[in-house]
Protein backbone atom coordinates (compact mmCIF):
# COMPACT_ATOMS: atom_id res chain seq x y z
CA UNK A 1 0.00 0.00 0.00
CA UNK A 2 1.49 3.31 -0.94
CA UNK A 3 0.14 7.02 0.38
CA UNK A 4 0.98 10.38 -1.67
CA UNK A 5 4.32 11.78 -0.66
CA UNK A 6 3.25 14.10 2.01
CA UNK A 7 4.54 13.11 5.04
CA UNK A 8 1.92 12.08 7.81
CA UNK A 9 2.40 13.09 11.34
CA UNK A 10 4.90 10.40 13.05
CA UNK A 11 4.75 9.12 16.60
CA UNK A 12 7.67 7.11 18.94
CA UNK A 13 5.22 5.69 21.46
CA UNK A 14 8.23 5.42 23.75
CA UNK A 15 9.68 7.17 26.67
CA UNK A 16 13.31 5.49 26.10
CA UNK A 17 15.74 8.42 25.01
CA UNK A 18 17.43 5.63 23.40
CA UNK A 19 14.81 5.00 21.08
CA UNK A 20 14.29 8.80 20.70
CA UNK A 21 18.05 9.54 19.54
CA UNK A 22 18.06 6.51 17.18
CA UNK A 23 14.40 7.90 15.52
CA UNK A 24 16.28 10.92 15.22
CA UNK A 25 18.67 9.47 12.60
CA UNK A 26 16.31 9.04 10.30
CA UNK A 27 15.60 13.32 9.80
CA UNK A 28 11.89 12.98 10.09
CA UNK A 29 10.17 15.03 12.27
CA UNK A 30 8.27 12.82 14.81
CA UNK A 31 6.64 13.65 18.27
CA UNK A 32 6.32 10.99 21.34
CA UNK A 33 3.66 9.66 23.53
CA UNK A 34 3.70 7.31 25.92
CA UNK A 35 1.30 4.57 26.48
CA UNK A 36 0.51 3.37 29.91
CA UNK A 37 0.33 -0.13 29.40
CA UNK A 38 1.22 -3.29 31.93
CA UNK A 39 4.24 -4.89 30.65
CA UNK A 40 4.33 -7.49 33.26
CA UNK A 41 5.28 -10.74 30.94
CA UNK A 42 2.15 -13.57 30.96
CA UNK A 43 2.41 -16.86 32.03
CA UNK A 44 3.61 -19.11 29.51
CA UNK A 45 4.55 -16.60 27.13
CA UNK A 46 7.73 -16.83 25.52
CA UNK A 47 10.06 -13.89 25.51
CA UNK A 48 9.51 -13.39 21.73
CA UNK A 49 6.00 -13.20 22.19
CA UNK A 50 6.16 -11.00 25.12
CA UNK A 51 8.10 -8.79 22.53
CA UNK A 52 5.96 -8.96 19.90
CA UNK A 53 2.89 -8.40 21.97
CA UNK A 54 3.58 -5.60 24.22
CA UNK A 55 5.25 -3.67 21.08
CA UNK A 56 2.10 -4.00 19.16
CA UNK A 57 0.08 -2.72 22.79
CA UNK A 58 2.42 0.25 23.06
CA UNK A 59 1.60 0.95 19.08
CA UNK A 60 -2.22 0.73 19.49
CA UNK A 61 -2.62 2.49 22.44
CA UNK A 62 -0.92 5.54 21.27
CA UNK A 63 -2.61 5.78 18.40
CA UNK A 64 -6.14 5.60 19.36
CA UNK A 65 -4.91 9.12 21.43
CA UNK A 66 -3.36 10.40 17.50
CA UNK A 67 -5.83 9.29 15.05
CA UNK A 68 -4.62 9.41 11.46
CA UNK A 69 -0.99 9.17 12.75
CA UNK A 70 2.15 6.67 11.85
CA UNK A 71 2.93 5.28 15.38
CA UNK A 72 5.84 3.79 16.45
CA UNK A 73 6.15 1.22 19.33
CA UNK A 74 8.69 -1.27 20.12
CA UNK A 75 9.71 -3.49 23.00
CA UNK A 76 12.81 -5.45 23.99
CA UNK A 77 13.46 -8.86 26.44
CA UNK A 78 16.57 -10.54 27.05
CA UNK A 79 16.43 -13.86 27.57
CA UNK A 80 19.66 -16.20 28.53
CA UNK A 81 18.46 -20.44 28.40
CA UNK A 82 14.84 -19.44 27.98
CA UNK A 83 14.53 -17.12 30.72
CA UNK A 84 13.21 -13.65 30.51
CA UNK A 85 15.93 -11.18 32.03
CA UNK A 86 14.08 -7.76 33.05
CA UNK A 87 16.03 -4.48 33.65
CA UNK A 88 17.74 -4.71 36.86
CA UNK A 89 16.25 -1.47 38.41
CA UNK A 90 19.59 -2.14 41.02
CA UNK A 91 23.39 -2.49 41.52
CA UNK A 92 22.61 -5.71 43.62
CA UNK A 93 20.08 -7.17 40.50
CA UNK A 94 22.79 -5.76 37.83
CA UNK A 95 25.57 -7.34 39.76
CA UNK A 96 23.67 -10.89 39.74
CA UNK A 97 22.44 -10.35 35.91
CA UNK A 98 25.69 -10.29 34.87
CA UNK A 99 27.66 -12.92 36.84
CA UNK A 100 24.84 -15.51 35.52
CA UNK A 101 26.15 -13.61 32.00
CA UNK A 102 29.32 -13.74 31.65
CA UNK A 103 31.00 -15.98 29.33
CA UNK A 104 27.43 -16.53 27.53
CA UNK A 105 25.37 -16.05 24.67
CA UNK A 106 22.37 -13.69 25.25
CA UNK A 107 19.94 -13.49 23.31
CA UNK A 108 17.68 -9.83 22.40
CA UNK A 109 14.06 -10.16 21.74
CA UNK A 110 13.96 -6.61 19.36
CA UNK A 111 10.22 -5.98 18.62
CA UNK A 112 8.76 -3.78 16.26
CA UNK A 113 5.42 -2.52 15.39
CA UNK A 114 4.26 0.03 12.78
CA UNK A 115 0.25 1.03 13.42
CA UNK A 116 -0.96 3.10 10.79
CA UNK A 117 -4.17 5.37 11.31
CA UNK A 118 -4.58 5.96 7.57
CA UNK A 119 -5.43 2.58 6.96
CA UNK A 120 -7.44 0.91 9.65
CA UNK A 121 -10.80 0.41 6.89
CA UNK A 122 -8.48 -1.44 4.81
CA UNK A 123 -7.17 -3.79 7.72
CA UNK A 124 -3.81 -3.08 6.64
CA UNK A 125 -2.52 -1.11 9.65
CA UNK A 126 -0.36 -2.92 11.53
CA UNK A 127 3.46 -4.17 10.71
CA UNK A 128 5.13 -6.33 13.33
CA UNK A 129 8.66 -7.97 13.24
CA UNK A 130 11.38 -9.76 15.73
CA UNK A 131 14.71 -9.34 15.36
CA UNK A 132 16.84 -11.45 17.50
CA UNK A 133 20.31 -10.20 18.32
CA UNK A 134 23.20 -13.05 20.03
CA UNK A 135 25.13 -11.18 22.53
CA UNK A 136 28.39 -12.95 23.85
CA UNK A 137 29.59 -11.55 27.30
CA UNK A 138 33.14 -11.50 28.51
CA UNK A 139 34.02 -14.11 31.11
CA UNK A 140 35.29 -10.52 33.60
CA UNK A 141 35.46 -11.73 37.67
CA UNK A 142 33.18 -9.82 39.82
CA UNK A 143 35.53 -6.58 40.69
CA UNK A 144 35.50 -5.67 37.24
CA UNK A 145 31.38 -6.32 36.66
CA UNK A 146 31.04 -4.27 39.80
CA UNK A 147 33.08 -1.47 38.98
CA UNK A 148 31.59 -1.39 35.31
CA UNK A 149 28.34 -0.92 37.27
CA UNK A 150 29.48 1.89 39.40
CA UNK A 151 30.29 3.58 36.24
CA UNK A 152 27.96 3.29 33.77
CA UNK A 153 24.60 2.66 36.20
CA UNK A 154 22.68 0.92 33.84
CA UNK A 155 20.09 -0.32 35.79
CA UNK A 156 17.25 0.54 33.24
CA UNK A 157 18.96 -1.43 30.78
CA UNK A 158 17.78 -5.48 30.26
CA UNK A 159 20.97 -6.83 30.73
CA UNK A 160 22.67 -4.53 32.17
CA UNK A 161 24.94 -3.60 29.59
CA UNK A 162 24.36 -0.62 27.41
CA UNK A 163 26.44 -1.36 24.38
CA UNK A 164 26.69 1.76 23.03
CA UNK A 165 28.38 3.21 26.20
CA UNK A 166 31.06 1.45 28.35
CA UNK A 167 28.96 -1.65 28.20
CA UNK A 168 30.62 -2.67 24.63
CA UNK A 169 34.10 -3.35 27.04
CA UNK A 170 32.03 -6.17 28.59
CA UNK A 171 30.83 -7.65 25.60
CA UNK A 172 32.84 -10.57 23.20
CA UNK A 173 30.81 -11.13 20.11
CA UNK A 174 27.21 -8.93 18.97
CA UNK A 175 25.54 -11.31 16.08
CA UNK A 176 22.75 -9.26 14.28
CA UNK A 177 20.91 -8.16 11.23
CA UNK A 178 19.82 -4.66 12.11
CA UNK A 179 23.14 -3.17 14.19
CA UNK A 180 20.72 -1.04 16.23
CA UNK A 181 18.45 -3.28 16.99
CA UNK A 182 20.13 -3.82 20.34
CA UNK A 183 19.74 -0.27 21.80
CA UNK A 184 16.39 -0.73 21.12
CA UNK A 185 15.03 0.62 17.75
CA UNK A 186 16.01 -1.69 14.92
CA UNK A 187 16.49 1.37 12.15
CA UNK A 188 17.00 -1.28 9.09
CA UNK A 189 13.45 -2.83 10.08
CA UNK A 190 11.89 0.26 10.48
CA UNK A 191 12.88 2.12 7.57
CA UNK A 192 11.37 -0.53 5.73
CA UNK A 193 8.58 -0.44 7.33
CA UNK A 194 7.98 3.68 6.99
CA UNK A 195 8.85 3.21 3.04
CA UNK A 196 5.80 0.26 3.11
CA UNK A 197 3.56 2.98 4.55
CA UNK A 198 4.58 5.35 1.60
CA UNK A 199 6.92 7.43 3.87
CA UNK A 200 9.54 9.64 1.71
CA UNK A 201 12.66 9.64 3.07
CA UNK A 202 14.60 12.20 0.84
CA UNK A 203 12.48 14.71 -0.22
CA UNK A 204 13.38 18.36 -0.95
Amino acid sequence: MFFSATLPRLILASSSKYRKELLSRLHLPFDILVPSIDETPIPGETPEQTAIRLAKEKAIVAAKQAPGALVIGSDQVATLDGQQIGKPKTHENALKQLRQMRGRRVIFHTALCLCDGRAISSGNNIQIENIQTFVTFRDLPDEELDAYLHIEQPYDCAGSAKNEGLGIAILEKIESTDPTALTGLPLITLCSMLRRAGVPFFHH
